[in-house]
């Protein structure tokens, strides 16, 4: 199956009052571990690429043609969307080129004024190839290549003032970080969230920082529109965690367990698990 751009997941997901699961992918392991519990979950899945990301793996041109191939190789059948992550203008545009499915372009930084003009301008590129694009209101707390943001909310009024360009999908700051939580986070602002819902209406909500909102708070920020929810680091500490108990167990001395297919094989799992509880938790089993 070709690769997809997410508008039709994500507005049957808007309906449906369920999320697709953006999970990001880190090399190819990442890649097919994802494509494959998506596949046995019956669910739309999202692949994320950040430019860092991007970047170590040889280039945006080398993910895209990586997961088109894999997509082939694996009979994969569900929805896949590929879309860069935290986009730069000028990444967001060599992602176009590469052949990515959909396009976050992160102008949260700039003044509202020039995030319209930037976002505007890559909107019609992607409605003319028929790309999905999501943009950015209010920075995301903590770090995403280089970005860093405080997780500030968002304000209600320029959110709608973007989502009325014709965006596809619009992240809000409110009050989500990337990465690891701190014991002192504050938690979700659901006022902030109702508001922009109010002022978006169809539009669905992205929440950035997946990792370590706990359950309820998931299942509330979907109730109030959230439709796309990313995840990183969660998948990420769970491969780790597999791969360094497979070596502090000598499983690596042991015959060829030194080989890179059975040395990874543990991460690999934990990332299908973290990927199966996330995609259960969000409600997108069986929606492909």
């Amino acid at each position: 199956m070709a690769l997809v751009n997410a508008k039709d997941m994500l507005t049957k997901a808007k309906a449906g009052h369920y999320a697709v699961g953006q999970f990001n992918i880190n090399n190819l392991e990442w890649t097919k571990s994802i494509l494959l519990t998506a596949q046995e979950m019956n669910s739309p899945v999202i692949l994320g690429v950040s430019e860092g990301a991007g970047k170590y793996m040889c280039g945006f041109k080398t993910v895209a043609d990586m997961v088109k191939a894999m997509i082939d190789e694996l009979k994969i059948t569900v929805p896949v969307a590929l879309h860069l992550d935290h986009g730069s203008y000028d990444g967001a545009k060599a992602c176009i080129e590469a052949g990515f499915s959909s396009i976050m372009f992160d102008g949260s930084h700039y003044p509202i004024d020039e995030n319209i003009a930037k976002t505007k301008e890559l909107i019609d590129i992607c409605e003319e190839k028929g790309l999905s694009l999501e943009a950015e209101v209010g920075s995301i707390g903590g770090e995403e290549d280089g970005v860093i943001g405080a997780g500030e909310c968002a304000d209600p009024d320029e959110c709608k003032m973007i989502a009325d360009l014709g965006v596809t999908m619009l992240a809000a700051g409110i009050g989500n970080i990337h990465g690891k939580y701190p014991e002192n986070w504050a938690g979700l602002s659901f006022e902030t969230l109702a508001a922009i819902q109010e002022k978006t209406g169809t539009m669905p909500l992205v929440l950035h920082g997946g990792t370590g909102i706990p359950a309820d708070m998931i299942k509330k920020a979907i109730d109030l529109g959230v439709s796309k929810i990313n995840v990183n680091t969660e998948c990420q500490l769970a491969f780790q965690e597999a791969t360094r108990k497979y070596i502090e167990a000598d499983k690596d001395l042991e015959g060829k367990g030194f080989d890179p297919r059975k040395l990874l094989a543990p991460g690999c799992e934990a990332i299908k698990e973290t990927v199966r509880e996330k995609i259960e938790l969000f409600g997108s089993k069986d929606k492909a």
